[in-house]
């Protein structure tokens, strides 16, 4: 019997560092991949001569927003598959383009690969959310959030939450699981174009 228990404690204590191995790659080590292929993606966004539509899993723009750090940017990938968003942000294919009237919808981790948008839910009204294009550097103030039911797709529309209305001005959505560790519901982050500026030549 004691040999018994012993076994099972053994075994027990075995399961429970191979799982706190695993949190801790899901935590840590997947940021690593994403960090790596970032320094790719920014690169390759810097050195882009030319001004083209992206192709899945390319940079669309460098995304900062200054509320969560001065040191924080990331590209945001064309895609929003699996293997599109462990790159960084994905931007929905469907929705605008930077500083196009519509939406510019955009998903990423809360959690893993690198976790974008951990703290998307400190973002308050009036914060800035830059993106920056080869064409232009694009500056949207935050409007307003909310917390959706994974299936309300809505959000992503032309004009958010509203399908039947054609837009007239140039939105973003920011989008990402909620609560933290969960993906039971989606927090999401509602911002409208204040301010483009070219970029010169």
């Amino acid at each position: 019997m004691r040999a018994m228990l012993r076994a099972v404690g053994e075994t027990s204590i075995t399961a429970g560092l191979i799982l706190m191995l695993f949190c801790a790659y899901l935590l840590w080590g997947t940021g690593a991949y994403t960090k790596s292929q970032q320094v790719r993606l920014q690169h390759e966004l810097a050195a882009r001569k030319e001004i083209r539509t992206a192709k899945p899993g390319e940079p669309v723009a460098l995304l900062r927003i200054p509320r969560l750090g001065s040191d924080y940017e990331y590209a945001v990938v064309e895609g929003v598959d699996a293997e599109h968003l462990k790159k960084g942000p994905g931007h929905y294919p469907d929705s605008a383009m930077p500083g196009q009237i519509g939406n510019f919808a955009v998903a990423g981790h809360r959690t893993t690969y690198a976790a974008p948008f951990n703290e998307l839910d400190e973002l308050e009204r009036d914060d800035e959310i830059i993106l920056e294009t080869r064409e232009a550097r694009y500056t949207y103030r935050v409007t307003s959030h909310d917390i959706v039911e994974p299936d309300e797709i809505d959000v992503f529309a032309p004009v958010p939450g509203k399908p039947d209305i054609r837009p007239i001005r140039a939105f973003i959505t920011l989008s990402t699981c909620h609560p933290e560790y969960s993906a039971a519901q989606r927090l999401v982050v509602y911002g409208v174009l204040k301010d483009t500026e070219p970029r010169k030549e």
